[in-house]
């Protein structure tokens, strides 16, 4: 395999998992405080939403990636 079909391989599984999930969560720690013994700490959750044609777009550029090699190879 070439890097041109790993690429598009990747896209394809990773348009995938966008229409499938949708949005994915991470915890962002904002601030921190020190007072004498003490430790404060406020995590925030974050939620980053994954549109729709970001998913589409990466599979139809995955997929003619691989046609586009497929072709050049006859």
């Amino acid at each position: 395999m070439n890097t041109i079909n790993i690429i598009a391989i990747l896209l394809i599984i990773a348009g995938a998992l966008g229409l499938g999930y949708g949005s994915f969560s991470y915890t962002k720690k904002t601030d921190e405080v020190k007072l004498g013994p003490m430790e404060l700490s406020i995590q925030e959750k974050q939620t980053v939403n994954i549109p729709v044609w970001t998913g589409v777009g990466a599979i139809a550029i995955g997929g003619t990636l691989l046609l586009l090699v497929q072709g050049k190879k006859r």
